[in-house]
């Protein structure tokens, strides 16, 4: 396999540390817990997506959702269960997870919600005013009137 070396990338931008280290990760191929639990991103509108995790088993005190430098963060974390049970076979995944996932500048959680199994985070992106393409009015003027 190929490897690409981002360190020029590194030395000559500023501010840009963020994006360097996503470029590296996925190149490395850190995907950290690999396929588990299963998620879906989609788009729901113009500026508004949702995250669907498949959480079964777990419950809201199960589950923490964090966001830290533009990197939310889903941890689950069962809670001790009976140790008595002799299951003849165990299917369903009750393992500790963290999944991470990497935001844009602006994009917001607005909302977390569990339901039959599922882990729905709402987000949108809400460019600020300031950053928001904006027309400049032209006027007319009058000519110089500086010819003496």
């Amino acid at each position: 396999m190929n490897t690409i070396d981002l360190t020029p990338l590194y030395r000559s931008s500023i501010g840009f540390d963020r994006l360097a280290s996503m470029l590296d990760n996925a190149l490395r191929g850190d995907t950290g817990t690999g396929g588990y639990p299963p998620y879906n991103i989609e788009a729901t509108g113009e500026n508004r997506y949702t995250i669907t995790i498949a959480v079964a088993g777990f419950t809201e005190d199960d589950l923490d959702i964090q966001i830290e430098r533009g990197v939310l963060t889903v941890r689950g974390k069962k809670a001790d269960e009976e140790k008595d049970r002799n299951y003849l076979y165990q299917g369903i995944a009750a393992r500790s997870f963290e999944r991470k996932f990497n935001l844009a500048e602006h994009v917001e959680v607005v909302d977390a919600e569990l339901s039959n199994g599922l882990l729905n985070i709402q987000l949108v992106k809400e460019i600020p005013e300031a950053m928001k393409p904006r027309s400049i009015e032209i006027k007319r003027g009058t000519a110089l009137e500086h010819k003496k």
